[in-house]
């Protein structure tokens, strides 16, 4: 296989550079809310009903993003989506409290389709590598998450001024995405896709009303519905490491805060783990055969570390149900994006919206069941998310190229 060209290779960087400052950009100021809400002077449930704002608009506004990447492209509606993006996080500190809702609710908005044009570039550089390459950019984004995490935490630790803060980090992940978009592929989206094709192009629904409405309805749409559940099925694992580690080990195990602590960071450290070495993985086994892997790692790992209630089992059980989970979103994203008989980005979108609702359902649902039976038992979920995967693994395209 040749090596990939020059243009390929600054590409992989550029959407690769994207990705970090998308995960930058939001926990930036996520250590911030204390002051915020302080400054807002509002309660937890004004202040909740704020937050909730990011993902309500990422739900309403997540199914427009295969039509603004058709439109506009997907290099485009990256970089300067994360733009915008920064704009809207320096309004933060100059809001009323009610405006407040309405501004995370833009960004979740923004968020929404940037994530969607972001791994539409990235599949596109992923079919000139011909092989696997998603699975790191997620990576990436986990890195950015963290790095912003720590920008924030830093700029409080100084006691930064808020509005100061978020100028300057607007400006520096603006000037970073600016910059990878001169190194982003030229042209159509669908470029790699007709040169890979055997006659010259991919098989597309026609151009009428009727026609598009027969595929939105057919197998290809069907087939995606389930991808969304095993994106879903990751958003649940997920959540579950990161909103209910610390209350499990602290609550039903008796540990102290700074080791019920680490159960989040066990989870996310293994699954960035997993992302950043799970596309040589995937190019040797394949996607099915690592999703399946993974789901029994996930269902097994945490099923016996709620067996044996330990602090050692938990931090285990959690790791490996991160270390399970890494590459599922990756390549439910994959594989919806090569399905045909779609309009393109209509596969990514719809998968996308689905794992955003799976992190809006997740915790109502791990909530619900953990006030009737305990939280032990609302744990169990990660058990059932992970032998669904296994169930729904046979969807997946089980090679990249």
């Amino acid at each position: 296989m040749p090596a990939p060209d020059l243009q390929a290779r600054q590409a992989r960087a550029a959407v690769a550079a994207l990705f970090l400052t998308n995960g930058a950009v939001f926990f930036n100021v996520v250590p911030r809310y204390p002051q915020i809400k302080a400054e807002l002077d509002v309660g937890n449930a004004v202040f909740g009903g704020a937050v909730a704002g990011m993902p309500i608009g990422a739900l309403l506004a997540g199914l427009l993003a295969g039509a603004a990447v058709r439109r506009f492209r997907s290099s485009r509606v990256a970089a300067f989506g994360i733009v915008l993006m920064t704009v809207v996080t320096v309004a933060v500190p100059f809001v009323p409290n009610w405006v407040a809702f309405w501004v995370l609710f833009v960004l979740g908005a923004l968020d929404a389709v940037v994530d969607v044009a972001q791994n539409a570039h990235g599949l596109r550089v992923q079919r000139i590598y011909r092989r696997s390459i998603v699975n790191s950019l997620h990576g990436v984004w986990s890195v950015g998450a963290v790095l912003g995490g720590l920008m924030g935490s830093a700029a409080a630790g100084l006691h930064l001024p808020l509005a100061v803060h978020l100028t300057i980090s607007g400006a520096l992940f603006s000037a970073v995405a600016l910059t990878a978009y001169r190194f982003l592929l030229p042209g159509s989206d669908d470029t790699e896709r007709a040169a890979a094709a055997p006659e010259g192009g991919r098989s597309l629904p026609g151009t009428s009303t009727r026609e598009r409405w027969r595929a939105l309805a057919g197998p290809a749409m069907r087939t995606v519905i389930l991808l969304g559940v095993v994106a879903a099925c990751g958003a649940l694992v997920e959540d579950a490491g990161a909103s209910w580690g610390a209350l499990f080990l602290s609550g039903d195990l008796g540990a102290d805060a700074a080791t019920a602590g680490l159960a989040v960071v066990v989870f996310q450290t293994a699954m960035t783990a997993g992302r950043l070495t799970g596309d040589r993985a995937v190019d040797r086994f394949g996607q099915r055969t690592v999703a399946r892997a993974g789901g029994l790692l996930a269902a097994a790992g945490m099923g016996a570390a709620l067996a044996v209630p330990t602090v050692p089992a938990a931090l285990a059980g959690f790791a490996l149900a991160g270390l399970g989970v890494a590459t599922l979103v990756p390549a439910a994203m994959h594989t919806a994006d090569e399905l045909p008989g779609l309009p393109h980005g209509t596969g990514l979108t719809v998968v996308s919206w689905l794992l955003r609702g799976g992190f809006l359902v997740s915790p109502l649902l791990v909530g619900a069941v953990a006030d009737l039976a305990g939280l032990r038992v609302g744990l169990l979920s990660v058990v059932l998310a992970g032998v669904i995967t296994i169930a729904l693994s046979r969807t997946l395209a089980n090679r990249t190229a």
